[in-house]
């Protein structure tokens, strides 16, 4: 059974999109916590 090119080429652009995704989270910075909500802000002033 032979593997169409068509096939073959939609594995390595889901297997590219898939490496590019993960590496673009690797250098991801800032703050681990979610920014305070609106009416969290409102009771603090």
């Amino acid at each position: 059974m032979r593997i169409c090119w068509a096939q073959y080429t939609l594995w390595v652009v889901i297997a590219v999109l898939g490496v590019a995704s993960m590496l673009a989270g690797c250098g991801a910075k800032g703050e681990l916590t979610l920014p305070p909500t609106a009416s969290q802000q409102t009771e603090e002033k």
